[in-house]
Protein backbone atom coordinates (compact mmCIF):
# COMPACT_ATOMS: atom_id res chain seq x y z
CA UNK A 1 0.00 0.00 0.00
CA UNK A 2 1.27 3.48 -0.84
CA UNK A 3 1.62 5.25 2.48
CA UNK A 4 3.25 8.39 1.15
CA UNK A 5 2.13 11.03 -1.32
CA UNK A 6 4.86 12.68 -3.29
CA UNK A 7 4.63 16.07 -5.00
CA UNK A 8 5.44 15.59 -8.66
CA UNK A 9 7.27 18.31 -10.62
CA UNK A 10 4.81 20.88 -11.87
CA UNK A 11 2.14 20.11 -9.29
CA UNK A 12 1.72 22.88 -6.77
CA UNK A 13 1.20 22.08 -3.12
CA UNK A 14 -2.18 23.79 -3.21
CA UNK A 15 -3.41 21.37 -5.87
CA UNK A 16 -2.09 18.44 -3.81
CA UNK A 17 -3.87 19.71 -0.70
CA UNK A 18 -7.05 20.06 -2.71
CA UNK A 19 -6.68 16.46 -3.94
CA UNK A 20 -6.17 15.15 -0.41
CA UNK A 21 -9.21 17.04 0.83
CA UNK A 22 -11.28 15.63 -2.04
CA UNK A 23 -10.12 12.12 -1.14
CA UNK A 24 -11.04 12.66 2.51
CA UNK A 25 -14.48 13.89 1.50
CA UNK A 26 -15.19 10.87 -0.72
CA UNK A 27 -14.02 8.40 1.91
CA UNK A 28 -15.85 10.06 4.78
CA UNK A 29 -19.09 10.19 2.80
CA UNK A 30 -18.76 6.51 1.95
CA UNK A 31 -18.04 5.64 5.56
CA UNK A 32 -21.00 7.73 6.71
CA UNK A 33 -23.36 5.89 4.37
CA UNK A 34 -22.23 2.52 5.65
CA UNK A 35 -22.30 3.62 9.27
CA UNK A 36 -25.87 4.93 8.94
CA UNK A 37 -26.95 1.72 7.21
CA UNK A 38 -25.39 -0.35 9.99
CA UNK A 39 -27.17 1.62 12.71
CA UNK A 40 -30.46 1.23 10.85
CA UNK A 41 -29.99 -2.56 10.62
CA UNK A 42 -27.32 -3.62 13.13
CA UNK A 43 -28.15 -7.33 13.13
CA UNK A 44 -28.78 -8.84 9.67
CA UNK A 45 -30.48 -12.22 10.02
CA UNK A 46 -29.26 -15.53 8.62
CA UNK A 47 -31.25 -15.12 5.40
CA UNK A 48 -29.70 -11.74 4.66
CA UNK A 49 -26.16 -12.91 5.39
CA UNK A 50 -26.58 -16.00 3.23
CA UNK A 51 -27.95 -13.82 0.44
CA UNK A 52 -24.93 -11.52 0.67
CA UNK A 53 -22.55 -14.48 0.48
CA UNK A 54 -24.36 -16.02 -2.49
CA UNK A 55 -24.33 -12.63 -4.21
CA UNK A 56 -20.59 -12.31 -3.60
CA UNK A 57 -20.02 -15.71 -5.14
CA UNK A 58 -22.24 -14.84 -8.10
CA UNK A 59 -20.42 -11.55 -8.67
CA UNK A 60 -17.12 -13.42 -9.08
CA UNK A 61 -18.58 -16.25 -11.17
CA UNK A 62 -20.44 -14.01 -13.61
CA UNK A 63 -17.40 -11.79 -14.17
CA UNK A 64 -14.73 -14.46 -14.06
CA UNK A 65 -13.20 -13.81 -17.48
CA UNK A 66 -13.14 -10.05 -17.04
CA UNK A 67 -11.49 -10.46 -13.64
CA UNK A 68 -8.79 -12.77 -15.00
CA UNK A 69 -8.15 -10.35 -17.87
CA UNK A 70 -7.87 -7.37 -15.50
CA UNK A 71 -5.42 -9.19 -13.22
CA UNK A 72 -3.36 -10.12 -16.28
CA UNK A 73 -3.33 -6.49 -17.39
CA UNK A 74 -2.11 -5.34 -13.97
CA UNK A 75 0.68 -7.93 -13.93
CA UNK A 76 1.68 -7.46 -17.54
CA UNK A 77 1.42 -11.24 -17.78
CA UNK A 78 -0.29 -13.39 -15.16
CA UNK A 79 -0.76 -17.07 -15.89
CA UNK A 80 -4.46 -17.70 -16.53
CA UNK A 81 -4.13 -21.08 -14.84
CA UNK A 82 -2.72 -19.47 -11.70
CA UNK A 83 -5.47 -16.84 -11.68
CA UNK A 84 -8.20 -19.46 -12.04
CA UNK A 85 -6.67 -21.71 -9.38
CA UNK A 86 -5.58 -19.16 -6.79
CA UNK A 87 -8.11 -16.37 -7.33
CA UNK A 88 -11.35 -17.90 -8.57
CA UNK A 89 -11.54 -21.47 -7.28
CA UNK A 90 -10.03 -20.82 -3.85
CA UNK A 91 -12.13 -17.70 -3.29
CA UNK A 92 -15.48 -19.22 -4.28
CA UNK A 93 -14.71 -22.36 -2.28
CA UNK A 94 -14.19 -20.16 0.76
CA UNK A 95 -17.63 -18.62 0.29
CA UNK A 96 -19.22 -22.06 -0.11
CA UNK A 97 -17.55 -23.28 3.09
CA UNK A 98 -18.77 -20.18 4.93
CA UNK A 99 -22.37 -20.65 3.76
CA UNK A 100 -22.30 -24.31 4.81
CA UNK A 101 -21.35 -23.46 8.39
CA UNK A 102 -22.93 -20.03 8.81
CA UNK A 103 -26.07 -21.10 10.69
CA UNK A 104 -24.11 -22.97 13.36
CA UNK A 105 -21.57 -20.14 13.68
CA UNK A 106 -24.36 -17.63 14.32
CA UNK A 107 -25.93 -19.59 17.18
CA UNK A 108 -25.37 -18.15 20.67
CA UNK A 109 -23.03 -20.32 22.69
CA UNK A 110 -23.93 -21.64 26.12
CA UNK A 111 -21.34 -20.93 28.77
CA UNK A 112 -21.17 -22.44 32.26
CA UNK A 113 -22.25 -20.45 35.29
CA UNK A 114 -21.01 -20.26 38.86
CA UNK A 115 -23.79 -22.15 40.62
CA UNK A 116 -22.41 -21.37 44.07
CA UNK A 117 -23.77 -17.85 43.70
CA UNK A 118 -26.42 -17.90 41.02
CA UNK A 119 -29.28 -20.42 40.87
CA UNK A 120 -31.33 -20.50 37.67
CA UNK A 121 -29.26 -17.86 35.89
CA UNK A 122 -27.52 -18.50 32.56
CA UNK A 123 -24.63 -17.28 30.43
CA UNK A 124 -24.57 -16.88 26.66
CA UNK A 125 -21.93 -15.74 24.19
CA UNK A 126 -23.69 -14.01 21.32
CA UNK A 127 -21.85 -13.21 18.05
CA UNK A 128 -22.91 -9.76 16.86
CA UNK A 129 -21.78 -7.63 13.91
CA UNK A 130 -19.07 -5.06 14.56
CA UNK A 131 -20.32 -2.60 11.96
CA UNK A 132 -18.17 -1.13 9.18
CA UNK A 133 -14.92 -2.86 8.21
CA UNK A 134 -12.03 -1.54 6.14
CA UNK A 135 -10.11 -4.01 3.95
CA UNK A 136 -6.72 -3.03 2.52
CA UNK A 137 -5.90 -5.52 -0.24
CA UNK A 138 -2.48 -6.23 -1.81
CA UNK A 139 -1.81 -6.83 -5.50
CA UNK A 140 -0.44 -10.37 -5.44
CA UNK A 141 -3.75 -12.24 -4.92
CA UNK A 142 -6.25 -9.39 -5.06
CA UNK A 143 -9.47 -11.32 -5.70
CA UNK A 144 -8.62 -14.24 -3.42
CA UNK A 145 -7.86 -11.97 -0.48
CA UNK A 146 -10.80 -9.66 -1.15
CA UNK A 147 -13.34 -12.47 -1.35
CA UNK A 148 -11.93 -14.52 1.53
CA UNK A 149 -12.04 -11.48 3.79
CA UNK A 150 -15.48 -10.40 2.57
CA UNK A 151 -16.76 -13.91 3.28
CA UNK A 152 -15.89 -13.45 6.96
CA UNK A 153 -17.14 -9.86 6.99
CA UNK A 154 -20.55 -10.68 5.45
CA UNK A 155 -20.95 -13.87 7.48
CA UNK A 156 -20.56 -11.77 10.62
CA UNK A 157 -23.18 -9.31 9.34
CA UNK A 158 -20.88 -6.38 8.62
CA UNK A 159 -20.39 -3.88 5.80
CA UNK A 160 -17.15 -3.29 3.94
CA UNK A 161 -15.08 -0.62 2.25
CA UNK A 162 -12.27 -2.15 0.15
CA UNK A 163 -9.09 -0.24 -0.77
CA UNK A 164 -7.24 -1.92 -3.63
CA UNK A 165 -3.52 -1.71 -4.41
CA UNK A 166 -1.85 0.86 -6.65
CA UNK A 167 -0.62 -2.16 -8.66
CA UNK A 168 -4.20 -3.36 -9.24
CA UNK A 169 -5.56 -0.41 -11.21
CA UNK A 170 -7.32 -2.40 -13.94
CA UNK A 171 -8.90 -4.74 -11.38
CA UNK A 172 -9.82 -1.83 -9.08
CA UNK A 173 -11.70 -0.10 -11.89
CA UNK A 174 -13.44 -3.31 -12.86
CA UNK A 175 -14.57 -4.02 -9.29
CA UNK A 176 -15.74 -0.43 -8.87
CA UNK A 177 -17.75 -0.86 -12.06
CA UNK A 178 -19.39 -4.22 -11.37
CA UNK A 179 -19.88 -4.13 -7.59
CA UNK A 180 -22.89 -1.73 -7.64
CA UNK A 181 -24.74 -4.19 -9.88
CA UNK A 182 -24.65 -6.68 -7.01
CA UNK A 183 -24.41 -4.68 -3.77
CA UNK A 184 -25.56 -1.24 -2.69
CA UNK A 185 -22.66 1.05 -1.79
CA UNK A 186 -23.85 1.10 1.81
CA UNK A 187 -23.04 -2.63 1.91
CA UNK A 188 -19.86 -2.84 -0.22
CA UNK A 189 -17.75 -0.22 -1.99
CA UNK A 190 -14.35 -0.43 -3.71
CA UNK A 191 -11.70 2.30 -3.85
CA UNK A 192 -8.82 2.75 -6.26
CA UNK A 193 -5.38 3.83 -5.01
CA UNK A 194 -4.75 7.13 -6.80
CA UNK A 195 -2.10 8.42 -4.41
CA UNK A 196 -2.58 9.01 -0.70
CA UNK A 197 -5.89 7.10 -0.57
CA UNK A 198 -4.44 4.42 1.69
CA UNK A 199 -3.30 6.98 4.27
CA UNK A 200 -6.72 8.57 4.53
CA UNK A 201 -8.48 5.20 4.37
CA UNK A 202 -6.60 3.81 7.36
CA UNK A 203 -7.52 6.88 9.42
CA UNK A 204 -11.27 6.29 9.16
CA UNK A 205 -12.95 5.16 12.41
CA UNK A 206 -13.68 1.64 11.21
CA UNK A 207 -14.87 -1.05 13.60
CA UNK A 208 -12.17 -3.35 12.20
CA UNK A 209 -9.32 -3.03 9.69
CA UNK A 210 -7.86 -6.04 7.86
CA UNK A 211 -4.54 -5.24 6.20
CA UNK A 212 -2.35 -7.50 4.07
CA UNK A 213 1.04 -6.18 3.00
CA UNK A 214 4.51 -5.24 4.16
CA UNK A 215 5.57 -4.92 7.77
CA UNK A 216 6.59 -1.28 7.29
CA UNK A 217 3.18 -0.32 5.93
CA UNK A 218 1.42 -2.51 8.48
CA UNK A 219 3.02 -0.50 11.28
CA UNK A 220 1.71 2.72 9.74
CA UNK A 221 -1.77 1.25 9.38
CA UNK A 222 -1.72 0.13 13.00
CA UNK A 223 -0.56 3.56 14.14
CA UNK A 224 -3.41 5.21 12.24
CA UNK A 225 -5.93 2.70 13.60
CA UNK A 226 -4.70 3.36 17.13
CA UNK A 227 -5.94 6.95 16.88
CA UNK A 228 -9.49 5.57 16.71
CA UNK A 229 -8.82 2.50 18.89
CA UNK A 230 -9.74 0.42 15.84
CA UNK A 231 -8.78 -3.26 16.12
CA UNK A 232 -6.62 -4.59 13.31
CA UNK A 233 -5.85 -7.90 11.67
CA UNK A 234 -2.42 -7.67 10.06
CA UNK A 235 -0.99 -10.23 7.67
CA UNK A 236 2.56 -9.09 6.98
CA UNK A 237 4.66 -11.88 5.49
CA UNK A 238 8.32 -12.37 6.35
CA UNK A 239 11.09 -14.85 5.64
CA UNK A 240 9.44 -18.28 5.86
CA UNK A 241 11.92 -21.18 6.15
CA UNK A 242 11.77 -24.77 4.99
CA UNK A 243 14.00 -27.46 6.46
CA UNK A 244 14.65 -30.81 4.81
CA UNK A 245 15.46 -33.76 7.06
CA UNK A 246 18.27 -35.72 5.33
CA UNK A 247 16.18 -38.90 5.67
CA UNK A 248 13.29 -37.34 3.74
CA UNK A 249 13.17 -38.12 -0.03
CA UNK A 250 15.11 -35.18 -1.44
CA UNK A 251 13.54 -35.22 -4.89
CA UNK A 252 10.05 -35.03 -3.38
CA UNK A 253 11.07 -32.03 -1.27
CA UNK A 254 12.56 -30.29 -4.32
CA UNK A 255 9.41 -30.85 -6.39
CA UNK A 256 7.13 -29.46 -3.71
CA UNK A 257 9.27 -26.46 -2.81
CA UNK A 258 9.93 -25.41 -6.41
CA UNK A 259 6.26 -25.77 -7.34
CA UNK A 260 5.29 -23.03 -4.88
CA UNK A 261 8.46 -21.02 -5.58
CA UNK A 262 7.56 -20.85 -9.26
CA UNK A 263 3.85 -20.20 -8.63
CA UNK A 264 3.01 -16.53 -9.25
CA UNK A 265 6.75 -16.03 -9.83
CA UNK A 266 7.31 -16.55 -6.12
CA UNK A 267 5.25 -13.48 -5.21
CA UNK A 268 3.44 -15.07 -2.26
CA UNK A 269 3.73 -13.91 1.35
CA UNK A 270 3.75 -17.50 2.64
CA UNK A 271 6.23 -18.78 0.07
CA UNK A 272 9.43 -20.58 1.01
CA UNK A 273 11.92 -17.75 1.41
CA UNK A 274 14.89 -19.97 2.23
CA UNK A 275 15.58 -23.66 2.75
CA UNK A 276 17.87 -25.54 5.13
CA UNK A 277 19.51 -28.49 3.39
CA UNK A 278 21.82 -30.90 5.19
CA UNK A 279 25.41 -30.09 4.22
CA UNK A 280 25.90 -33.59 2.78
CA UNK A 281 23.01 -33.03 0.33
CA UNK A 282 23.68 -29.51 -0.96
CA UNK A 283 25.05 -30.53 -4.37
CA UNK A 284 22.37 -33.18 -4.83
CA UNK A 285 19.77 -30.51 -4.04
CA UNK A 286 21.26 -28.18 -6.68
CA UNK A 287 21.25 -30.94 -9.28
CA UNK A 288 17.65 -31.92 -8.60
CA UNK A 289 16.45 -28.30 -8.77
CA UNK A 290 18.11 -27.87 -12.17
CA UNK A 291 16.41 -31.02 -13.44
CA UNK A 292 13.01 -29.92 -12.13
CA UNK A 293 13.30 -26.43 -13.62
CA UNK A 294 14.42 -27.78 -17.01
CA UNK A 295 11.31 -29.93 -17.13
CA UNK A 296 8.70 -27.61 -15.64
CA UNK A 297 9.74 -24.09 -16.63
CA UNK A 298 12.00 -24.28 -19.68
CA UNK A 299 10.70 -21.01 -21.17
CA UNK A 300 10.26 -18.10 -18.79
CA UNK A 301 8.74 -16.04 -21.63
CA UNK A 302 5.80 -18.42 -22.00
CA UNK A 303 2.33 -17.15 -21.09
CA UNK A 304 2.07 -19.52 -18.13
CA UNK A 305 5.13 -17.98 -16.45
CA UNK A 306 3.94 -14.97 -14.45
CA UNK A 307 5.68 -11.60 -14.62
CA UNK A 308 7.12 -9.68 -11.70
CA UNK A 309 4.50 -7.09 -10.81
CA UNK A 310 6.40 -3.88 -11.68
CA UNK A 311 9.76 -2.44 -12.70
CA UNK A 312 10.64 -1.48 -9.14
CA UNK A 313 10.16 -5.05 -7.91
CA UNK A 314 12.08 -6.48 -10.87
CA UNK A 315 14.98 -4.14 -10.12
CA UNK A 316 14.84 -5.07 -6.42
CA UNK A 317 15.29 -8.76 -7.31
CA UNK A 318 18.17 -8.00 -9.67
CA UNK A 319 19.81 -5.80 -7.04
CA UNK A 320 19.46 -8.62 -4.50
CA UNK A 321 21.32 -10.98 -6.82
CA UNK A 322 23.99 -8.36 -7.55
CA UNK A 323 24.49 -7.69 -3.85
CA UNK A 324 24.87 -11.42 -3.15
CA UNK A 325 27.28 -11.90 -6.06
CA UNK A 326 29.44 -8.94 -5.08
CA UNK A 327 29.73 -10.28 -1.54
CA UNK A 328 30.80 -13.78 -2.58
CA UNK A 329 27.60 -15.81 -2.89
CA UNK A 330 27.25 -18.60 -5.41
CA UNK A 331 24.34 -17.91 -7.77
CA UNK A 332 22.80 -20.86 -9.61
CA UNK A 333 20.31 -19.83 -12.34
CA UNK A 334 17.79 -22.61 -12.94
CA UNK A 335 17.30 -21.54 -16.55
CA UNK A 336 19.50 -20.95 -19.58
CA UNK A 337 17.50 -17.78 -20.26
CA UNK A 338 18.49 -14.36 -19.00
CA UNK A 339 16.01 -12.22 -17.05
CA UNK A 340 13.67 -10.35 -19.41
CA UNK A 341 13.43 -6.78 -18.12
CA UNK A 342 10.91 -5.68 -20.73
CA UNK A 343 8.45 -8.45 -19.84
CA UNK A 344 9.62 -8.49 -16.19
CA UNK A 345 10.26 -12.26 -16.35
CA UNK A 346 12.73 -13.54 -13.77
CA UNK A 347 13.93 -17.18 -13.85
CA UNK A 348 14.32 -19.21 -10.69
CA UNK A 349 17.69 -18.78 -8.97
CA UNK A 350 19.38 -20.54 -6.07
CA UNK A 351 21.61 -18.43 -3.84
CA UNK A 352 24.21 -20.34 -1.84
CA UNK A 353 27.20 -19.51 0.38
CA UNK A 354 25.51 -16.39 1.73
CA UNK A 355 26.83 -14.07 4.43
CA UNK A 356 24.94 -12.18 7.17
CA UNK A 357 25.49 -8.77 5.54
CA UNK A 358 23.77 -9.77 2.30
CA UNK A 359 20.38 -8.30 1.44
CA UNK A 360 18.90 -11.75 0.81
CA UNK A 361 19.68 -12.76 4.39
CA UNK A 362 17.58 -9.99 5.90
CA UNK A 363 14.85 -8.96 3.45
CA UNK A 364 11.93 -11.06 2.23
CA UNK A 365 12.72 -11.93 -1.39
CA UNK A 366 9.10 -12.06 -2.63
CA UNK A 367 10.17 -13.50 -5.95
CA UNK A 368 11.79 -16.53 -7.62
CA UNK A 369 15.01 -16.42 -5.57
CA UNK A 370 15.67 -19.26 -3.13
CA UNK A 371 18.43 -18.98 -0.54
CA UNK A 372 19.96 -22.32 0.48
CA UNK A 373 21.53 -22.67 3.93
CA UNK A 374 23.54 -25.73 5.01
CA UNK A 375 23.05 -27.33 8.41
CA UNK A 376 24.17 -30.39 10.36
CA UNK A 377 21.93 -30.49 13.44
CA UNK A 378 18.29 -29.45 13.98
CA UNK A 379 19.43 -27.13 16.77
CA UNK A 380 21.25 -25.00 14.20
CA UNK A 381 17.99 -24.51 12.32
CA UNK A 382 16.07 -23.69 15.47
CA UNK A 383 18.67 -21.19 16.69
CA UNK A 384 18.94 -19.45 13.32
CA UNK A 385 15.19 -18.99 12.80
CA UNK A 386 14.66 -17.90 16.40
CA UNK A 387 17.38 -15.26 16.08
CA UNK A 388 15.26 -13.51 13.44
CA UNK A 389 11.71 -12.16 13.25
CA UNK A 390 8.99 -14.77 13.65
CA UNK A 391 7.99 -15.94 10.16
CA UNK A 392 4.50 -16.18 8.71
CA UNK A 393 5.04 -19.88 7.91
CA UNK A 394 7.27 -22.86 8.68
CA UNK A 395 7.81 -25.86 6.41
CA UNK A 396 9.48 -28.94 7.95
CA UNK A 397 10.04 -31.87 5.56
CA UNK A 398 10.44 -35.06 7.58
CA UNK A 399 8.74 -38.39 8.21
CA UNK A 400 10.18 -38.36 11.74
CA UNK A 401 7.18 -37.32 13.84
CA UNK A 402 9.29 -36.45 16.87
CA UNK A 403 11.54 -34.19 14.78
CA UNK A 404 8.57 -32.42 13.17
CA UNK A 405 7.02 -31.81 16.59
CA UNK A 406 10.35 -30.49 17.84
CA UNK A 407 10.46 -27.90 15.05
CA UNK A 408 6.81 -26.94 15.65
CA UNK A 409 7.33 -26.61 19.41
CA UNK A 410 10.64 -24.75 19.24
CA UNK A 411 10.01 -22.38 16.29
CA UNK A 412 7.04 -20.05 16.49
CA UNK A 413 5.44 -19.07 13.17
CA UNK A 414 2.08 -17.99 11.87
CA UNK A 415 1.21 -21.41 10.42
CA UNK A 416 2.81 -24.70 9.41
CA UNK A 417 2.63 -27.09 6.48
CA UNK A 418 4.42 -30.39 7.05
CA UNK A 419 6.07 -32.14 4.08
CA UNK A 420 4.90 -29.47 1.65
CA UNK A 421 4.63 -25.70 1.51
CA UNK A 422 1.86 -23.12 1.38
CA UNK A 423 -1.13 -25.45 1.58
CA UNK A 424 -2.12 -24.76 5.20
CA UNK A 425 -3.35 -21.41 3.85
CA UNK A 426 -5.80 -23.17 1.51
CA UNK A 427 -7.54 -25.09 4.31
CA UNK A 428 -10.90 -23.43 4.90
CA UNK A 429 -11.25 -24.79 8.42
CA UNK A 430 -7.83 -23.57 9.57
CA UNK A 431 -7.35 -19.95 10.66
CA UNK A 432 -4.77 -17.93 8.78
CA UNK A 433 -2.57 -15.23 10.28
CA UNK A 434 0.86 -14.25 11.50
CA UNK A 435 2.57 -13.75 14.83
CA UNK A 436 4.77 -10.89 15.98
CA UNK A 437 6.40 -9.11 13.01
CA UNK A 438 4.59 -11.43 10.58
CA UNK A 439 1.19 -10.21 11.74
CA UNK A 440 -1.60 -10.52 14.27
CA UNK A 441 -5.14 -11.88 14.29
CA UNK A 442 -6.75 -14.51 12.08
CA UNK A 443 -9.26 -14.90 9.33
CA UNK A 444 -10.58 -17.93 7.36
CA UNK A 445 -13.25 -20.25 8.68
CA UNK A 446 -14.81 -19.93 12.09
CA UNK A 447 -11.94 -17.83 13.42
CA UNK A 448 -12.56 -15.36 10.61
CA UNK A 449 -16.21 -15.17 11.62
CA UNK A 450 -15.35 -14.54 15.27
CA UNK A 451 -12.64 -12.01 14.35
CA UNK A 452 -15.25 -10.00 12.43
CA UNK A 453 -17.82 -10.32 15.23
CA UNK A 454 -18.18 -8.99 18.73
CA UNK A 455 -18.41 -12.19 20.73
CA UNK A 456 -20.67 -10.55 23.27
CA UNK A 457 -20.95 -12.05 26.76
CA UNK A 458 -24.44 -11.85 28.25
CA UNK A 459 -25.46 -12.90 31.78
CA UNK A 460 -29.16 -13.57 32.42
CA UNK A 461 -30.03 -13.23 36.11
CA UNK A 462 -32.48 -15.67 37.67
CA UNK A 463 -35.83 -14.59 39.12
CA UNK A 464 -34.43 -15.22 42.57
CA UNK A 465 -30.84 -14.83 43.70
CA UNK A 466 -28.98 -15.77 46.86
CA UNK A 467 -27.35 -12.34 46.78
CA UNK A 468 -30.47 -10.90 48.44
CA UNK A 469 -29.41 -12.81 51.56
CA UNK A 470 -25.99 -11.19 51.56
CA UNK A 471 -26.82 -7.48 51.45
CA UNK A 472 -25.64 -5.06 54.17
CA UNK A 473 -25.83 -4.78 57.06
CA UNK A 474 -24.13 -8.19 57.00
CA UNK A 475 -25.86 -10.64 59.31
CA UNK A 476 -24.39 -13.70 61.00
CA UNK A 477 -26.00 -15.78 58.25
CA UNK A 478 -24.32 -13.66 55.55
CA UNK A 479 -20.95 -14.05 57.25
CA UNK A 480 -21.40 -17.80 57.50
CA UNK A 481 -22.30 -17.89 53.82
CA UNK A 482 -19.26 -15.90 52.75
CA UNK A 483 -16.98 -18.06 54.94
CA UNK A 484 -18.45 -21.15 53.31
CA UNK A 485 -17.83 -19.71 49.83
CA UNK A 486 -14.24 -18.80 50.73
CA UNK A 487 -13.61 -22.41 51.77
CA UNK A 488 -15.29 -23.76 48.64
CA UNK A 489 -13.23 -21.48 46.37
CA UNK A 490 -9.91 -22.06 48.13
Amino acid sequence: MNQATSIEPGIESGALTSSIEATKKVLNEAYGRQRDAYLANPYPDYAQRKHDLLTLKRMIAENREAIIEAIGEDYGNRSDFESKFAEIITATDTVSHTIKHLKSWMKPQRRSIDLTMYFGAKNRLIPQPLGVTGLIIPWNFPVNLTVCQLAAVFAAGNRAMVKMSENSIALSRLMKSISPRYFPVEKLEFFEETGGVGVEFSQLPFDLIIFTGSGATGRKVMASAAQNLTPVILELGGKAPAVIDPSFPLQKAVERILFVKRFNAGQICTNVDYVFVHKTQIEAFVTLTKEWAAKHCPDINADDYTSIIDDRSFKRLQDTLTDATDKGARIVPLSQQEPNAQARKMPLHLVLDTQPDMTIRERETFGPLLMVLPYERPEEVIDYVNSHDRPLALYPFSNNTALVERYIERIMSGGVTVNDALFHVAQHDLPFGGVGPSGMGHYHGYEGFTACSKMRPVFYQAKRTAMTLMTPPYSKFANKMIDLLVKMKS
